[in-house]
């Protein structure tokens, strides 16, 4: 495998459980029910997408508009009190493909100027020869857009590249894109049709740093 292509919130950084909790707290203010169960639903997709969801669910725009508006809000006073903290095996993965000469991105469905500011934040922007956020892409995974994007900027067929991600709709776009997939659980735990789609299905990144020295 010559290319490596990450996901961020949930694999890069534990930002998936600070967004849920964050959208726990302005829920229970605003008198939502079954947040978690939406949230779940929002992993791995664009703002665009989630929104959709959200009125979906809750059928009221200001009630969502208010609920959005908050959560973002307290999602990035957290980030910006330093709670935004890397997952496990971060540095040391992205240490070992540099020294394989690997070519790494990442394809998130984040806005891109978030991501940046969150790669450079943590001192990690300079592992990645692209970045790929959800505004780049036409559609939201679980198509295939992002990840093929990542691969042509990354100068790399897609049966090249290897995904790294904790989502099922990254899982499935990751397969749609003809692309090898190891899932990271975070949030969610794999059911049957993700089992039978990943590839691998890896209990942390520093299980796939092993994984992947094993077979050098």
């Amino acid at each position: 495998m010559k290319a490596f292509i990450f996901d961020m919130d949930g694999v890069i950084f534990d930002s998936e459980r600070l967004y849920i909790d964050c959208c726990i707290e302005i829920a229970e203010k605003l008198g939502m029910d079954h947040i978690v169960e939406t949230c779940h639903r929002c992993i791995g997709v664009t703002t665009e997408v989630t929104e959709a969801i959200l009125l979906e669910t809750y059928r009221d725009i200001d009630l969502v508009n208010r609920f959005r508006e908050q959560s973002i809000a307290l999602v990035r006073s957290k980030i910006d009190s330093g709670l935004l903290e890397m997952k496990p095996g971060v540095r040391e993965l992205l240490n070992s493909l540099c020294e394989r000469g690997c070519r790494i991105a990442i394809a998130s469905s984040t806005r891109t100027d978030i991501v940046e500011n969150e790669l450079a934040d943590a001192g990690l922007r300079g592992y990645f020869s692209a970045v790929v956020g959800g505004d780049q892409a036409q559609r939201s995974k679980p198509n295939p857009d992002i990840f093929l994007k990542a691969a042509e900027l990354l100068g790399e067929k897609p049966g090249n590249c290897v995904v790294i991600e904790d989502s099922f709709n990254g899982i499935r776009a990751a397969k749609a894109a003809g692309m090898t997939a190891i899932m990271v659980p975070d949030q969610l735990v794999p059911d049957e049709e993700i089992r039978r789609l990943a590839d691998f299905v890896l209990p942390s990144l520093l299980v796939v740093k092993e994984r992947i020295e094993s077979c050098n």
